[in-house]
């Protein structure tokens, strides 16, 4: 009789392939573990080599430790681990790789080669594994320390290769590792080639110093020192002047006990800082170093070791908060310094008792001292007058449209007939509740530069202004990227912007899509732009603020690019740039947006769904005012 049993344990070989699945998913994973490893084996120089974003060859050299014979074996065992031998070690790790997974996960998917020697040996060893295969094992001459070669990641895995993006994508992601692991440990020096081009050449410094060769000399002006010392943690590191905040991410660092990790609640805590100080969707700079004791907190809850908690989040939220905003405030009480001076360690401001800021008092603009003969010769009606400062009445608007129509107003006068002509006639033919276009002489209103109102047949109709350019913006910029032909404004001076490695390799991925749109540019150094023009129906706005919320937005949208592009970047920049256009507008201006909006494919809704129209049917009007 047959066995009934169906459970078997799982080949090594394919266990070690599922591992990897969770530990290696892209070459930049190999690059963080192997790097992270050198880190651990007290190397101070760590070269970086690849081809093809790593697809190709990953090779790590480092003048570490390096290993012996067994320890060069024993070091592709599945949970094979230097750092671990009860469990209680678990809560005192320090080290960057401890759970024993890595190598091996990285030799199941791969071809390894590994040359390692101790200080205190003759000869090294030389291992060649293929797919967790031993293929050779032998004794060679080779330099103190350890070197990784992995060539030819998912080679016995088609169907993981087959996920892995562009070279240009996966050398951002490689870029991103290889900057969290060179400003976590500013003592050891990192070298970085791709394809035999030298990327990053870094020398042993201290932090500051480590800052500025990655990212550049303009942040030698930028970098406020940050630092907060408690019994429970001990905070330090570099923030960005208010001033200098950008409208792109990815320059925002944590590291706990000198391990990158990603925290959206701490990341919470430092924006608090610097809240008043920067604009609404701008994001500032910061290297942070949280060093606590191993046992407050559990790193043991992801298999990439980026995420953490906290025995006492709230206590570590606060001191955070309190570390940057005494920098913020060191700095914003110190504008006029001598910056070729130290500006990382001025004399604190007072604090209280619980550490936090005692604030200068500032007497407002409206308690200063009334002047001579003016203290008492204003009314009570002031006030009251203000209640309607900004609202044009209806004869006002009148006489601007018949400024307009003499051809007084600096609006083009032919386009705006056309529009007008059709204002009265565009209706949404969608499936959904069809609502017609005010007629050309109704009463239109604006509300808190937000809401236009007008009056319909049957009551009122409340257009959401913003809503509106969402869904007017998505189908220019649809059309845009679709016939690539958009409309370009050539700067008088150009202006030349500095991004980050990784946004630079972006910028390579979606140029064609960048112009399309109307931004014309040039590449000018490793990691310079010059920009010559902007699309020309944008308000007026940096230019570096512009092209820096568009990378941020090709971040965020890039899963969904692959896809279709127009579609989603189109969305994506529609619902940015919508914000813009949340200003005041004209009589002439509110007629254009309603034109423009029943023009489109959908009046009622966003691209997202979001409702742009609201009826108020006189019942429903009369129901508000019933008992």
């Amino acid at each position: 009789m047959p066995s009934s049993d169906i459970i078997q344990l799982l080949p090594d070989s394919i266990a070690n392939q599922i591992a990897a699945g969770e530990v290696v998913q892209r070459p930049a994973s190999v690059v963080k573990e192997l790097m992270e490893n050198a880190i651990d084996a007290k190397a101070t120089q760590v070269q970086v080599i690849l081809r093809e974003a790593g697809r190709t060859l990953i090779q790590i050299i480092d003048n570490g430790t390096g290993m012996s014979e067994t320890d060069a074996r024993m070091c592709f065992e599945r949970h094979a681990t230097s750092k671990i031998r009860q469990s209680e070690d678990l809560f005192r790790i320090r080290t960057m790789g401890f759970r024993g997974e890595a190598l091996a996960s990285i030799a199941a998917v791969a071809q390894v080669e590994l040359r390692t020697r101790q200080e205190s040996d003759e000869l090294g060893t030389l291992l060649r594994i293929d797919g967790s295969e031993i293929k050779a094992q032998e004794a060679i001459a080779c330099p103190k320390g350890t070197n990784f070669s992995v060539r030819n990641l998912f080679f016995n895995v088609p169907a993981r290769r087959n996920f892995l993006k562009s070279n240009s994508v996966e050398m951002r992601h490689v870029l991103d590792e290889f900057q969290r692991v060179a400003l976590s440990h500013p003592e050891v020096g990192f070298t970085l080639h791709h394809n035999d081009t030298e990327v990053f050449n870094l020398q042993p410094v201290k932090l500051v110093k480590r800052i500025i060769d990655i990212y550049g000399k303009s942040y030698r002006e930028q970098l406020a020192f940050c630092q907060e010392d408690t019994s429970y943690i001990n905070v330090r590191g570099y923030i960005g002047k208010p001033e200098f905040a950008r409208k792109t991410r990815g320059e925002q660092f944590f590291f706990v006990n000198d391990r990158y990790i990603k925290h959206s609640y701490m990341h919470h805590a430092v924006i608090s800082a610097f809240d008043g100080t920067i604009p609404e969707g701008s994001h500032p700079f910061y290297v942070l170093f949280i060093d606590i004791d191993p046992s407050h907190i559990d790193i043991n809850i992801h298999p990439t070791k980026t995420e953490i908690k906290f025995d006492d989040e709230r206590s570590v939220y606060a001191i955070i908060m309190a570390a940057v905003k005494k920098a913020v405030g060191v700095y914003n009480l110190s504008q006029s310094i001598d910056f070729e001076e130290n500006i990382n360690f001025l004399n604190p401001l007072p604090t209280d008792h619980n550490n936090n800021l005692i604030p200068r008092t500032v007497m407002p603009d409206w308690a200063a001292q009334p002047r001579k003969n003016e203290g008492h010769s204003k009314s009570n009606l002031t006030n009251w007058s203000k209640l309607f400062e900004g609202l044009q009445n209806t004869d006002d608007r009148h006489r601007e449209l018949a400024a307009f129509e003499m051809g007084t107003t600096t609006a083009s006068r032919p386009v705006y007939q056309e529009q007008a002509k059709t204002v009265a006639s565009k209706v949404n033919r969608m499936a959904s509740e069809v609502i017609s276009a005010p007629e050309s002489d109704a009463v239109l209103f604006q509300l808190h530069n937000r809401y236009i109102l007008s009056q319909v047949k049957d009551g009122i109709m409340l257009i959401d202004q913003k809503a509106a350019y969402e869904r007017i913006l998505y189908e220019r910029y649809r059309k845009m990227l679709i016939n690539r032909n958009g409309a370009c404004q050539q700067l008088l001076f150009p202006k030349t912007i500095r991004l980050t490695h990784s946004d630079m390799q972006l910028v390579h991925e979606t140029k064609k899509e960048i112009r399309s749109l109307g931004f014309e540019f040039d590449e000018f150094g490793a990691n310079e732009l010059i920009i010559r023009g902007i699309p020309a129906d944008l308000p007026e706005e940096s230019e570096q603020d512009l092209f820096e919320e568009l990378i941020e937005q090709l971040k965020q949208s890039y899963s969904d690019l692959k896809l279709n592009k127009p579609e989603s970047l189109s969305r994506s920049l529609a619902k940015r740039f919508s914000v813009r256009y949340a200003v005041k507008l004209s009589f002439v201006e509110i007629h254009t947006l309603i034109d423009q909006l029943f023009a489109s494919s959908d009046p009622n809704r966003t691209p997202g769904g979001e409702a742009i129209i609201v009826l108020l049917t006189m019942d429903k009007l009369g129901s508000i005012f019933k008992n």
